[in-house]
């Protein structure tokens, strides 16, 4: 790392940014002290050297669809304005040849990956997520499968009856590729309790993505922030992910997720600040030592923030994505989706060199 000198007027931020400068660790305390520190430059400046060294000045993006085939779930989180009942108004289950109707209407030859996330519906079997896997690898075999959560695996594993590690390998057979990060929110129980009750625990959730790790799938990992949890509870989540990567090495990318509303008209005391963003996105590049990569994920954020994000430690821009659903049901302002040229005109103009990727990380194309 090349030598960054820092000034500044909090000096609980000084020994902090020592052991960062050499590369340390950094603790649960140090994680409070930037938080509760007002020096967000500092703090941006810091993870900006972490993923200067990390991945220089490149910034990542990819041609993307996301896929929600049903929107049922027996779940009934209190950040969630996606999920119905089966019997409610706007419920929806998409057969296969709806399904194949929907991407079809949707995909180009540049999308690489499809990024499939939905209700936990407790009124089909397994076998229609598995058949969902299946039904797009065998129309797109060129595509990767990114598809269900920790959460829905735990889920999963409770309807079918099978062990995580059973319904992992039927679903590696079906054409998994890779898991998304979704389903963590906050990993400890006392927020668990409150906000995603009939969901995965914190153990369940780390347990189907240690699993998936040792069966040679390489997973992302997601945080929700902005609602019940404590400062400290962030940090805990995060060293949680951290330690399971000590141990698999299986995590891509991290991607800190602002929780939206419910409502697009709720005014913006009822949204997390931009200070907030831009300090937790820095403070999970710090924190994160052993992951290579820090999204900023513009449908929670906003095309803006995003581009300042990428000074503040991140080195992922998301996707294309197409129709982004989930966030928006919550109250989200933002685009559903951008296009390449939006893309790469974020990263450029943040000074950065835009690098389209694959879902590993692989170079596409520079810009």
């Amino acid at each position: 790392m090349s030598i960054l000198t820092i000034q500044t007027q909090d000096k609980t931020l000084e020994s902090v940014a020592e052991k960062v400068l050499r590369g340390e660790r950094l603790t649960i305390e140090d994680g409070l002290a930037l938080y509760n520190s007002n020096d967000v430059l500092t703090i941006g400046q810091l993870a900006n050297a972490v993923n200067q060294r990390k991945n220089g000045n490149n910034v990542y993006f990819i041609q993307n669809m996301y896929i929600n085939p049903t929107n049922v779930c027996e779940a009934k989180c209190s950040f969630c304005g996606f999920r119905r009942d089966q019997d409610q108004e706007g419920a929806y289950t998409m057969s296969m040849d709806e399904l194949l109707h929907y991407v079809g209407n949707r995909y180009h030859e540049g999308v690489r990956e499809f990024h499939i996330v939905g209700g936990h519906n407790q009124h089909v079997k397994f076998d229609y997520y598995l058949d969902t896997v299946s039904t797009l690898k065998k129309a797109y075999p060129n595509v990767t499968i990114k598809a269900y959560t920790g959460a829905e695996i735990e889920f999963f594993s409770r309807i079918s009856g099978l062990n995580f590690r059973e319904v992992l390998q039927e679903l590696i057979k079906a054409g998994l590729d890779t898991m998304p990060g979704g389903g963590a929110e906050i990993l400890t129980e006392r927020y668990r309790a409150k906000m995603s009750p009939e969901k995965a625990s914190t153990d369940d959730w780390l347990r189907a993505h240690q699993t998936a790790h040792e069966l040679g799938l390489r997973t992302h990992a997601t945080m929700l922030y902005g609602s019940i949890e404590t400062l400290e509870e962030r940090l805990i989540h995060m060293d949680r992910v951290r330690k399971l990567q000590d141990e698999t090495n299986g995590f891509m990318v991290f991607i800190p997720l602002a929780v939206q509303p419910m409502k697009a008209t709720a005014g913006i005391k009822r949204r997390t600040s931009a200070m907030d963003d831009m300090k937790t996105m820095a403070i999970s590049r710090l924190m994160l030592d052993n992951v290579q990569h820090v999204k900023a994920y513009f449908i929670n954020i906003g095309t803006q923030l995003t581009q300042l994000a990428l000074s503040m430690g991140s080195s992922d821009v998301h996707g294309t994505l197409i129709e982004e659903r989930i966030s928006h049901a919550a109250g989200a302002l933002t685009q559903s989706a951008l296009t390449v040229d939006e893309l790469v005109w974020l990263i450029e103009g943040a000074g950065k060199k835009a690098i389209e990727r694959d879902t590993f990380y692989n170079t596409v194309k520079e810009y």
